[in-house]
């Protein structure tokens, strides 16, 4: 079954022409599909019923009552304070997948997933303990995304911003997550701006070279949580396919090239990267990204997120404190992060599938 958020507006004029129809009919259903957020076929009622019926024979998931999208909403789960909502997917494969949107004053953000499950392996992660079960296509990171921007066009409001830090890392599956950001910036479609999108990274060198070359406005973050390469691969095990030696000079040549000010992730962790010295050991690191009078980097900390199966604890504010005042005195820029959803497992590296099914 083909899902119609994985074509470009292109293709699927060219499907509605094969089908026999004047190509104006693919702006009717794009604007359906992007801005009205439709997802049945028979909500593009202004359509022929022999149009809509095709609609629905070529694109319609019987597993999901007949609706356009290829992801089913199984669980909902919002915090006590109502400030995050988790959503569990299951998509047409029985995989799952999960989302979070994460309300703010003036912001509605949404955390973003890429993979069902990951390779990576991040020893502190959920979803790296639950290991890779596949790629996301194009559409079905589109799809996390309108179904959010449906929810909230219902009380008037709209996402202001998106993060590809969900579960999976962007760079593995780096074909399907460009299409599908090109797809929520295009000007006729979503038309969501470039640079209120980030992609985070655990430092996959190829893609972050094709990511530069490419020269994107979308913000970057790399995901660090450690300054010498021995600490790193024990909590990062692609460290030692991509080390500190070879991903900072990658870094650089992002920054050099693009203009852009990169980010880095940093999850604290008691007693384990936490201590001064990992604090100026980064500091020197990062010594390579002031060009000039800018320092075109900064640091994001943040308490470790708890997870099943990683048995070390977060730090504490005490230490998060002078982590980051070392991290100052050295001209470093850094900001403290405040965790969200954790009590719901939707924070930061707790999102996990939460029904299994079979290979």
């Amino acid at each position: 079954m083909q899902n119609i958020y994985d074509l470009t507006y292109e293709e699927l004029k060219n499907q509605i022409i094969s089908w026999g129809f004047p190509a104006y009919r693919t702006d009717q259903v794009w604007e359906g599909l992007y801005h009205k957020y439709w997802h049945l076929p028979d909500q593009f009622s202004a359509l022929p019923k022999a149009f809509r019926s095709q609609l629905s024979t070529y694109f319609s998931t019987p597993e999901i009552a007949g609706s356009l999208s290829q992801l089913q909403p199984e669980q909902t789960i919002q915090s006590p304070d109502g400030e995050t909502i988790k959503t569990l997917f299951s998509l047409v494969d029985q995989r799952a997948i999960e989302a979070v949107l994460m309300r703010y004053e003036k912001r509605r953000t949404l955390c973003i997933s890429t993979q069902a499950g990951c390779a990576m392996g991040c020893v502190f992660c959920a979803t790296g303990q639950m290991g890779f079960r596949r790629h996301l296509t194009s559409g079905e990171i589109v799809e996390q995304v309108l179904h959010y921007a449906r929810q909230l066009a219902e009380k008037s409001e709209q996402v202001t911003n998106i993060v590809f830090m969900g579960m999976g890392e962007p760079f593995h599956n780096y074909d399907e997550t460009m299409a599908a950001i090109d797809r929520l910036n295009y000007p006729q479609g979503y038309n969501f701006g470039a640079r209120r999108m980030t992609i985070s990274t655990v430092g996959i060198i190829p893609g972050l070279n094709r990511f530069t070359k490419e020269h994107r406005q979308i913000n970057l973050a790399v995901s660090l949580h450690a300054a010498d390469e021995e600490l790193r691969s024990k909590l990062l095990p692609i460290n030692r396919k991509y080390p500190l030696r070879d991903l900072f000079p990658a870094c650089v040549n992002y920054v050099k090239e693009t203009h852009r000010r990169i980010s880095f992730e940093w999850a604290l962790i008691q007693e384990v990267n936490d201590t001064l010295e990992q604090a100026r050991l980064l500091a020197d690191r990062l010594k390579v990204f002031k060009i000039g009078d800018s320092m075109l980097c900064h640091v994001n900390v943040i308490r470790l997120n708890p997870t099943l199966k990683y048995a070390k604890q977060a730090t504490t504010r005490q230490r998060v404190d002078a982590f980051v005042a070392e991290l100052t005195k050295h001209g470093v820029p850094c900001t403290i992060r405040l965790r969200r959803g954790i009590d719901i497992q939707a924070g930061c590296g707790q999102l996990w599938q939460r029904h299994e099914t079979t290979s």
